[in-house]
């Protein structure tokens, strides 16, 4: 299952609440390389300046929600 299909699927059962950090999605979806926690979500926000996929939106400094 994909990074985003794991956060998508934990955010629907419940097991992680929105807004979220990364050490959230750490305890409800554990498994990926320890880097991917801390870069995934800023690198997949709106106005990311890499001009990548927008998945989140930044609600403040480490915060997050599903776009």
């Amino acid at each position: 299952m994909s990074i985003i299909a794991q956060i998508r699927e934990a955010v629907a059962s419940g097991r992680l609440a929105e807004p979220f950090r990364a050490a959230d999605v750490r305890a409800a979806c554990p498994g990926w390389a320890p880097a991917t926690y801390n870069t995934f979500l800023p690198k997949h926000s709106a106005g990311n300046r890499g001009g990548d996929t927008v998945l989140f939106v930044r609600v403040a400094r480490g915060l997050y929600r599903l776009a």
